[in-house]
C-alpha cells in the first residue's frame, strides 16, 4: 500500500504520515512539499491514497487532484485546507474528493475519515525480519541527523495516544506535561522558532511562550505526531530505566537552576527548559537504540554504554544546530558542562552554578567564586 502526501509545512505532513502508519503499519508513505515533485512522482508510480494541501509554494494541490482524477477515479483523494467557505467545497467536490479536512484538525478526526478510505491492509507476514550485519555502533554513525529525536515520558505518550482515541486533553494538560518532557520541549520550541511560525520575530525560550505563539490546536497536533511515532516509547526495560536517570537528572537541575533564578530576580522558565535539555544526547542515542531494536536487532548493555560515551555530545550539538534552538538557550545548556572562555553573562554563570551544586565531585572554591560572579556571596 502507498500513500502520496503533498504538504509543504514539514510538521503537519509527518503528522498526517504517523496517523497513517498508525491505521496501516506496512503502509509506505511519500511526503512531498511541491505540486511539481507530486506530479512527478504520480507518473512514476501511482498511489492508494492521495493526500493533498491546497496551497503549496508552486501553485494549487488542486493542480495534483485533477491528474490523478483523470487516471484513476478509484483512488481515494484527501484535500486538507484552511478554506472552508463552500465555493471550495463545491470546486474540490467536482474533482472526486472523499473528504475534506479543514485546519487546524483533530488527528483522531483524520484518523476516522483515513480508515475508511484507506485500503484494508494485507495480513502481515510475521516471519523474523531480515536484518543487516550491521552493528549498533556503525549504525549511529552512519545516521543523518534528521534521524535524531528523543522518547517521550510513558505517561504522557500514554494521555496522547488517549486523546487519540477520542478522549479530551485540554491546553492547559499539555502545557503541565511539557513542563516535565524534553522531548516535548524541544518540539514545541523548534516548531514556534521555525520560518513558519515565527518569521523575524523575538526568539521563544521557554514551552509557555512557544504554546502561546502556537495556539492549542498546533500544539496539541505537533505532540500527537511524536505520541504515534513508534520509537516515541521506550519498550526495552533497560532503556527505560537509563532513561529514567537521566530525566531524574534533568528535573534535578531544573529545580536548583529556578531557585537561583528567582533569587537573582532572572525569569526562571529558560533555565528550567535548558536543565530539561541537557542531556538530550543522551536521550537521542537511547531514541535511537529502540528505534534499532524495532527494526529486529537485539541489543545488549555493553554496546549501548559505549554509544552513550561515543555519541551523546557530538548528538547533543547536532540537535541544537538542526532544531535552530535560540542561541540564549544553547548557551544555559552548553553551561550545565562548562563556561565558555569569552565574557561570561550572568544568567549562564548562574547555569554552571546550578549544574556544580548538583554534582558531588565539584570544586567548593570553584562554586564560591561562581557565587561571587553570580551576585550571590
Amino acid at each position: 500500500m502507498r500513500v502520496l502526501i503533498l504538504e509543504d509545512d514539514h510538521w503537519i505532513a509527518d503528522l498526517l504520515k504517523q496517523i497513517v502508519l498508525s491505521l496501516r503499519p506496512s503502509a509506505e508513505i511519500v511526503c512531498l512539499g511541491s505540486v511539481a515533485e507530486a506530479l512527478a512522482d504520480w507518473q512514476q508510480q501511482p498511489s492508494d491514497l492521495v493526500i493533498v494541501d491546497w496551497n503549496l509554494p508552486d501553485g494549487e494541490g488542486t493542480r495534483l487532484l485533477k491528474q490523478v482524477h483523470q487516471h484513476n477515479r478509484e483512488v481515494p483523494l484527501v484535500m486538507i485546507t484552511g478554506r472552508t467557505d463552500r465555493s471550495s467545497v463545491v470546486e474540490v467536490r467536482a474533482l472526486g474528493v472523499s473528504a475534506f479536512i479543514s485546519k487546524p484538525f483533530r488527528a483522531s478526526h483524520v484518523a476516522a475519515s483515513l480508515d475508511e478510505l484507506l485500503p484494508v491492509a494485507a495480513a502481515e507476514n510475521h516471519a523474523p525480519r531480515a536484518v543487516s550485519d550491521e552493528d549498533f555502533l556503525t549504525y549511529l554513525q552512519r545516521l543523518p541527523a534528521d534521524e535524531l529525536d528523543m522518547p517521550l515520558s510513558k505517561g504522557i505518550r500514554d494521555r496522547l495516544l488517549q486523546s487519540f482515541k477520542g478522549e479530551q486533553l485540554s491546553l492547559r494538560e499539555l502545557a503541565e506535561d511539557w513542563r516535565h518532557d524534553p522531548a516535548l520541549n524541544a518540539r514545541l520550541l523548534t516548531v514556534a522558532n521555525s520560518s513558519a511560525y515565527n518569521g523575524a520575530g523575538r526568539p521563544c525560550i521557554s514551552p509557555l511562550e512557544a504554546l502561546q505563539k502556537l495556539g492549542a490546536a498546533t500544539s496539541l497536533n505537533l505532540a500527537m505526531a511524536m505520541a504515534l511515532r513508534q520509537s516515541s516509547a521506550l519498550d526495552n526495560p533497560l532503556l527505560r530505566r537509563l532513561a529514567e536517570g537521566h530525566l531524574d537528572a534533568c528535573e534535578r537541575l531544573a529545580e536548583t537552576s529556578i531557585a537561583l533564578a528567582r533569587q537573582c530576580n532572572l525569569d526562571p522558565a529558560p533555565f528550567h527548559c535548558a536543565a530539561l535539555l541537557h542531556r538530550m544526547g543522551e536521550l537521542g542515542v537511547l531514541y535511537l537504540a529502540q528505534a534499532w531494536e524495532n527494526r529486529g536487532h537485539s541489543l545488549s548493555e555493553e554496546p549501548l554504554l559505549l554509544a552513550l560515551g561515543q555519541f551523546s555530545a557530538p548528538f547533543a550539538i547536532a540537535m541544537k544546530v538542526r532544531w535552530q534552538l535560540p542561541m540564549a538557550l544553547r548557551e544555559l545548556i552548553g553551561a550545565c558542562y562548562a563556561l565558555p572562555n569569552i565574557s561570561v553573562k550572568r544568567e549562564v554563570v548562574l547555569m554552571r552554578l546550578a549544574a556544580c551544586e548538583q554534582d558531588p565531585t565539584a570544586d567548593s572554591k570553584d562554586q564560591a567564586r561562581l557565587r561571587r560572579l553570580a551576585g550571590l556571596a
